[in-house]
């Protein structure tokens, strides 16, 4: 059996005192799967949390659900969404509901505190108890909802594994990060939905494929596969609407919006995060033809980790223009303070990409 040491870490001190080690994993692919560049394991068994969102929205564009029930660019956007329960959040939520003949009452996920802090405390003051339509994956219960009415079965179920709208969520999940068949483990997500679990690299090749696609109706207009329209119908709506696929303040929103559609980033809980950008001069010199993925895997979990690790890697692959790179830069530059605001220590990177 393989047997991988880590050697690879956001570090964390105290006086100039080791205090953590957050171990790092990450794979750099094109869109055949071609393995570029790693740090750690690239082939760790991962689950792709809400990593998992953007080929899950693809899937429910592929059913004709989305035309058929009039979902707009930022509809689609927000079934891709870890969404921050704010307001427009919420409101959305519920006209995607109206526009589905659906209510609050159908989804099967169920209200949680929210992603955003502000939000948090705006609901703390208002003792407010959040209800499913507050939740963070609730565009893609809906999106869910609407494939199961256009594929048939009781929409009651439609959170079920053995659903048919969640047998074709998996088969297309598949198909497009290259896995065959069988290639994917499903768990249950937090939300209530099946979660898919593959080798790292699966999830650096599923959004290089989105990337990719976009770049292909860009070329080629007409003249590309339904698959292909789809896969960049859903990259346009990311990149265009970010403030819908994560919020205000959100790493998410503020690399989208940095990068001006070179790119889409997704988050995944418990440390999980994926990016496909569009080629161009910097993919070029990494040696890809074509677009590239990346996806990352902190060991233990750790969000705000997550995020400099994402923001160092772009950096050290030198991807978009150095002004895009730095409105990262609260991310990518991490102090610590206690509670009187003093300096107590940082983040920083301990690992550097290397090719693979």
């Amino acid at each position: 059996m393989r047997r991988i040491i880590p050697t690879d870490f956001v570090v964390s001190d105290r006086g100039g005192v080791v205090e953590n080690r957050h171990s790092v994993h990450a794979a750099i692919t094109d869109a055949a799967g071609n393995l570029l560049y790693a740090v750690g394991d690239p082939y760790r068994m991962t689950l792709a949390r809400s990593a998992a969102k953007p080929a899950q929205a693809l899937a429910i564009v592929e059913t004709g659900a989305v035309d058929k029930f009039n979902f707009d660019e930022a509809d689609l956007a927000f079934m891709c969404a870890s969404n921050s329960s704010e307001e427009r959040h919420i409101a959305r939520a519920r006209t995607m509901l109206s526009k589905v003949s659906a209510s609050e009452a159908d989804l099967r996920c169920g209200g949680h505190p929210p992603l955003s802090e502000t939000v948090q405390r705006a609901w703390i003051k208002s003792d407010f108890t959040p209800t499913p339509v507050c939740s963070n994956c609730s565009g893609k219960h809906v999106g869910m909802i609407a494939g199961a009415k256009v594929l048939g079965g009781d929409v009651a179920d439609y959170h079920l594994s053995t659903h048919p709208v969640q047998m074709h969520v998996k088969r297309v999940f598949n198909d497009v990060c290259g896995l065959g068949v069988d290639g994917s483990v499903w768990g249950l997500d937090g939300c209530n939905l099946p979660a898919p679990a593959f080798e790292l690299h699966y999830l650096a090749r599923m959004n290089a494929t989105f990337a990719a696609a976009a770049d292909a109706v860009a070329s080629s207009g007409s003249g590309v596969s339904s698959r292909t329209k789809a896969l960049s119908r859903v990259f346009h709506a990311m990149w265009k609407h970010p403030e819908f696929v994560a919020g205000e303040n959100r790493f998410c929103t503020i690399l989208m919006t940095a990068f001006q559609g070179l790119l889409i980033g997704k988050l995944g809980a418990d440390g999980c995060y994926g990016i496909g950008i569009r080629e161009c001069e910097q993919t070029r010199s990494l040696g890809a033809k074509g677009a590239v993925g990346i996806s990352v895997k902190i060991e233990d979990g750790n969000i705000g980790v997550l995020y400099l690790a994402v923001a160092e890697i772009l950096e050290q692959l030198k991807i978009g223009e150095p002004g895009m790179r730095q409105g990262l830069s609260v991310f990518h530059h991490q102090n610590i303070v206690n509670t009187v605001n003093v300096q107590t220590g940082k983040f920083w990177p301990c690992f550097k990409v290397r090719a693979a």
